[in-house]
């Protein structure tokens, strides 16, 4: 079943860039803007996580932090990390259980690649409990952003 608006939010712990353990409970106290995006080097998810990149601060002042998560390693998002100049953490979910959990999986994605993220925003508030979330299954459709700061804007 799909993850659901005020139901909490799946627990999970990745590896980041710089190869330290990330966990959702980490961020217990504040706001947390959760990307599921397809892979890295691609198009429209550079689009998606530069925009993101140069308007961190409107998150950052709204008490929210942002994670980032694909199935890419985290060698392959380290690189990408670097390449961007991305300044926000990006997570490996390179055996898929976080993207599972989240209902945020393609079985079959292109090119016969199988158990790829899909894009998806969910935002996590200081409680733990999900207050958007956003699954889309064509990857080159971005989450609505704005709804997802009015939404940010109400939980302060």
């Amino acid at each position: 079943m799909a993850i659901q608006v005020g139901q909490s939010a799946p627990e999970f712990t990745l590896y980041n860039t710089e190869r330290q353990e990330v966990s959702l409970a980490q961020y217990k106290g504040k706001n947390v803007l959760i990307l599921f995006f397809p892979q890295a080097f691609t198009g429209t998810c550079t689009a998606e996580l530069c925009s993101i990149r140069d308007g961190l601060t409107a998150y950052n002042n709204m008490n929210a932090e942002v994670l980032a998560i694909s199935v890419d390693s985290l060698f392959t998002l380290n690189e990408y990390k670097k390449k961007e100049n991305l300044n926000f953490e990006l997570l490996s979910d390179f055996n898929k259980n976080t993207s599972a959990a989240y209902h945020a999986l393609y079985e079959e994605f292109a090119f016969g690649m199988k158990g790829v993220s899909k894009r998806a925003a969910f935002l996590v508030d200081h409680e733990g409990n999900v207050r958007y979330a956003e699954v889309l299954d064509t990857p080159t459709d971005l989450p609505n952003f704005e709804a997802i700061q009015q939404t940010l804007g109400s939980l302060n």
